[in-house]
């Protein structure tokens, strides 16, 4: 399940936030985030090496960043399937969800944040839903935009990233840590075990040997000054993330 994290507060100095939480088979590779596509030069993100799309890409001249999760539903038949992996580079560079034929994609939820605000599409298959998430903190997985508190990790974790304190007046020259105070130890899990029914990092050994769980964490902070983007390979570690940029 992976799960993504948003804070809008449209008069703060920093008025968007979002934690990227990527769950994903171990066995699948990736590399960490850079410019890896040609065709979109000015767009960062990590890759899949598997199909070449991204779960989370980001553009930092828009002060934008676009991020995928698997949704449910009715998935896309198999003559005709399209990875998911390229919505958040389009999202990205251009501020909008653009494909038209959405039936070549199975289930997915995507979040497109910037400083106008932060909007989220639904597809289950079968039709498509448009959201523009108010202030406040919202938390989003694989069932959508989770409101309630019938979500367990919702329940845990929404009140706490609410309560932490933004990193408005921070320097860009702060390490992550120190930047992110608060954030960071949330993002990486809060110390809650990884088979906790509650848990943000997770990990479950299946029982054919493979392993699913969350296999990185980013940090992005959205500012008229520019971007904040840490990103960790270790996700119970709040000290392991990196700066990416500025």
């Amino acid at each position: 399940m992976c799960t993504v994290v948003v804070s809008v507060v449209p008069d703060a100095k920093v008025p968007v936030l979002l934690v990227g939480v990527r769950d994903e088979f171990a066995q699948r590779p990736w590399e960490p985030p850079g410019r890896h596509w040609p065709d979109r030069p000015g767009l960062i993100g990590g890759r899949d090496l598997r199909a070449g799309g991204t779960w989370l890409a980001v553009d930092p001249a828009a002060r934008r960043a676009a991020a995928l999760l698997n949704g449910r539903g009715v998935p896309a038949g198999e003559d005709r399937r399209r990875s998911r992996g390229h919505l958040p580079l389009a999202a990205a560079a251009e501020g909008d969800l653009l494909d038209a034929d959405l039936s070549r994609y199975d289930p997915f939820h995507l979040v497109l944040a910037d400083l106008a605000g932060v909007r989220l599409w639904h597809w289950d298959g079968v039709s498509l839903t448009a959201d523009g998430l108010p202030p406040g903190t919202h938390m989003i997985v694989n069932s959508g935009w989770e409101r309630g508190e019938g979500n367990r990790r919702v329940a845990y974790f929404r009140p706490r990233f609410a309560a932490a304190p933004h990193p408005d007046g921070r320097g860009p020259e702060e390490e992550p840590a120190a930047y992110w105070g608060r954030w960071a130890e949330l993002a990486a899990g809060d110390g809650l075990a990884p088979d906790d029914p509650r848990a943000l990092v997770v990990r479950h050994e299946l029982p054919d040997g493979q392993v699913w769980g969350s296999s990185s964490v980013t940090l992005l902070a959205l500012a008229e000054d520019g971007v904040r983007y840490d990103f960790s390979a270790r996700p119970a570690d709040p000290r392991a993330f990196r700066r990416i940029l500025p």
